[in-house]
């Protein structure tokens, strides 16, 4: 009888035991599940000192999930010993999650013998194994264990490999595996499928199509991370087209908020005004944009009037605090210019981050508003936000002074950013706009590391600055490091700069030849400084040489050999020119067209087709006459002896563009030519009044009256040129 009641206390205490084991094992996993790992691993250790209770595999298997959780290797390991010494190492969900923790705490060795310990290993073991291998860098071993394996028809094995190798860079090999997948009949999944088409470019369409084909005739295209996946391998391909009507023939039900903010970002850089319209699309199916969505839209908005309803949408579902949302606002308003709104903007923002203060700084350099840029840097300091490259080359990059250039220069030797190639480049830029070319000098022979844009910069600084030869020089020292950087078409085309700046047509002819050797001559901004080159160097044939050899020309192209008709006296050459440039369509005529080809009909005397050519700029192209198209027009005009319609045509453009002196001087020209003294000597009193100095006019003057047989007036002027100190620069000439 006694036996019996003591067997009954013992059945009744291991049910109590058993009872509290399981109250503490959903505790132990809600603690897991919550976040709450310190409080699990102190739950389990209360468990373990416990002499009436044993952790069983559900206990020991929550408290390793913490411990790796927490990266707390001795915990882990203390946790694995007593899993060995109880016998719970054989259960497959004790054995895996410590798995999972050596993949964790990224021991690889642990991880590998704690893998020799699992006498049948499931797929969760393997893919763990392999997964924890490739992020681990043992890519080798990875590949070892999978051709290893007993059998491999299981998909998330391959989804394993094909991640693996994807995430290691080794694109080629996962697309590799995929084909395999496919050829030994392992049926792909959703994963699969949007792993391998994120890998898919410009130079993959052709297989991008082929997986497309494949998700279709698995019935995968509804799921969202499938579908999602092919509308981002059309647009990472620049199939806009293919990419948009994937989106429309999906089932509206399977559209999610990633598949609609995929569709507008991607548009985004092709098609603006439909990414709004798929915008809208989202708005009316329901979907709530996310903080990603307002970032694609904002990129999009052209206008500030748009940019601005957005910015109400944004406010009125919570995102303006995001401090993403906010910075894309911000560079939507200083792209369309509004940058009072910019700065409201970046004020209210509570949270502000290194790219909120670089985003102000970009808007106000854009701007050129160099001093809000200082500004707003000043500011960034006395908060103690510590700036970056990206901080000083847009503030270099601004129109500082050269004080603050200098202060700004102090702060990056302060900060150690003087190293930075973009930082050096960009204070050699800055000292060479300010004329400081010593200074922009010393930087560049300083700086340890040197880009092709640091030669760049110092060439085309000591260019413009006064001092080709100096140019010259660096650009042969470029050429003894031929092996490390090559010129760029940049380098290329300063240096024919030079070759005019030294009227060197032989150096011009040498530089055509580099640039032939090299397979350069495709670049079409080589193909435009050689056209001017051999124009102005006195070889208009050449020009029209290289100008019929280039395989793609823009509008400077047409331009520069109109020009270079123009400044050979070939006028109806380039009216001829501008013509063809019609009937070809491929490009539209611009301001700088209509100047050249209205300056070659003025030196040649083509009255008729500068007119028409002026009317058909206004009329038919929509260009607004400038002072240099008006210039040109009166110019033609009064050379041509129209004296009166040229003083017509000063009036009409008062009306348009004001009162300039650059058209009264076209005007002015013709009454010396032709000798009309009523109207000179007017146009010579407005030009009196606002360039009282300059010696031209006083000369042209006398040169009218002397025409006019009026000696004593032409005599008087002269005196008067002399009496307020003028005197003519003497003339110069290369030949």
């Amino acid at each position: 009888m006694r036996k019996a009641l003591c067997y009954t206390e013992s059945l009744l205490a291991i049910a109590e035991n058993l009872t509290t084991l399981l109250n503490i094992n959903r505790r132990l996993t809600g603690f897991t599940r919550s976040g709450e790992y310190i409080n699990a691993l102190k739950l389990f250790a209360g468990v373990h000192r416990c002499t009436t209770l044993r952790p069983d595999q559900y206990t020991v298997s929550s408290a390793v999930t913490a411990a790796g959780q927490l990266r707390d290797t001795i915990f882990g390991g203390q946790v694995h010993c007593y899993a060995i010494r109880s016998g719970i190492l054989c259960h497959s969900h004790v054995s895996n999650t410590l798995l999972s923790l050596y993949a964790r705490l990224g021991n690889l060795v642990s991880l590998k013998k704690s893998f020799g310990e699992i006498k049948e290993p499931d797929v969760y073991s393997w893919t763990t194994l392999l997964s924890a291998s490739f992020k681990l860098g043992d890519i080798e071993y990875a590949f070892e264990v999978f051709d290893k394996m007993p059998e491999r028809d299981d998909v998330a094995i391959w989804n394993a490999m094909i991640t693996g190798c994807k995430e290691c860079g080794y694109h080629g090999t996962s697309v590799e595996l995929f084909r395999e997948m496919h050829k030994v009949g392992v049926r792909h999944d959703k994963f699969g499928f949007a792993t391998v088409l994120s890998m898919c470019y410009y130079g993959s369409l052709d297989f991008g199509k082929q997986v497309h084909s494949l998700v279709v005739k698995a019935g995968y295209l509804c799921a969202s991370s499938v579908l999602n996946a092919i509308i981002t391998m059309y647009f990472n391909c620049q199939v806009v087209v293919d990419a948009s009507l994937v989106f429309e023939d999906a089932d509206v039900a399977v559209r999610d908020q990633v598949t609609y903010n995929v569709v507008i970002d991607g548009l985004t850089g092709f098609k603006r005004e439909e990414s709004l319209l798929v915008f809208r699309k989202m708005l009316e199916a329901g979907l709530r944009p996310t903080d990603l969505t307002f970032v694609s839209v904002m990129s999009s908005c052209s206008c500030a009037a748009m940019g601005d309803q957005v910015h109400v949408l944004a406010i009125k579902t919570g995102y303006e605090e995001y401090t993403l949302v906010s910075n894309s606002i911000m560079t939507m308003y200083s792209s369309s210019e509004d940058f009072g709104a910019a700065r409201k903007v970046f004020e209210s923002l509570k949270e502000k981050d290194l790219v909120t203060w670089n985003t102000m700084i970009s808007g106000y350099n854009q701007a050129k508003l160099g001093d809000s840029a200082m500004s707003v840097y000043k500011q960034m300091q006395r908060i103690g936000v510590k700036p970056d490259e990206f901080t000083f080359g847009s503030l270099l990059a601004s129109s500082l002074d050269l004080d603050a250039l200098e202060m700004v220069q102090v702060c990056v030797i302060n900060l150690g950013l003087s190293s930075k190639v973009e930082i050096s480049n960009a204070l050699i830029s800055a000292y060479s706009k300010h004329g400081e070319i010593a200074k922009a000098d010393l930087i560049f022979e300083t700086s340890l590391m040197k880009n092709l844009i640091s030669w760049n910069a110092i060439i085309s600084g000591f260019y413009h600055n006064g001092y080709p030869f100096e140019g010259l020089e660096k650009f042969s020292s470029l050429l003894e490091l031929e092996v490390l950087v090559l010129p760029d078409a940049y380098t290329l085309s300063t240096l024919l700069s030079i070759c005019v700046n030294i009227s060197s047509l032989m150096l011009g002819k040498q530089t055509h030849t580099y640039v032939l050797r090299h397979g350069q001559f495709k670049e079409t901004l080589i193909g435009n400084a050689l056209i001017n080159m051999y124009s102005q160097c006195g070889t208009l044939q050449k020009s029209v040489e290289v100008f019929s050899q280039m395989s793609e020309k823009d509008v400077v192209s047409w331009n520069s050999l109109i020009s270079a008709y123009a400044r050979h006296g070939e006028g109806e050459s380039a009216v001829l020119t501008y013509k063809t440039m019609q009937d070809e369509g491929k490009v539209n005529p611009d301001a700088a067209t209509f100047t050249a080809v209205l300056s070659a009909c003025s030196h040649a005397g083509l009255v008729k087709e500068g007119l028409e050519i002026f009317n058909s700029m206004v009329e038919f192209h929509g260009v607004i006459p400038n002072v240099d198209h008006f210039s040109c027009l009166v110019d033609l005009l009064g050379r041509a002896g129209y004296l009166g319609e040229a003083e017509s045509l000063v009036k009409i453009s008062e009306k348009s563009i004001g009162s300039r002196v650059d058209v009264w001087w076209a005007l002015f020209s013709a009454c010396a030519a032709h000798g009309d003294l009523k109207l000179g000597k007017m146009v010579a009193r407005l030009l009196m009044e606002r360039e009282k100095n300059d010696p031209s006019m006083y000369v042209q003057l006398a040169n009218i009256y002397a025409g006019a047989g009026l000696w004593k007036e032409a005599e008087e002027t002269r005196e008067a040129m002399n009496m307020i100190g003028s005197m003519k620069q003497r003339g110069c000439s290369w030949m």
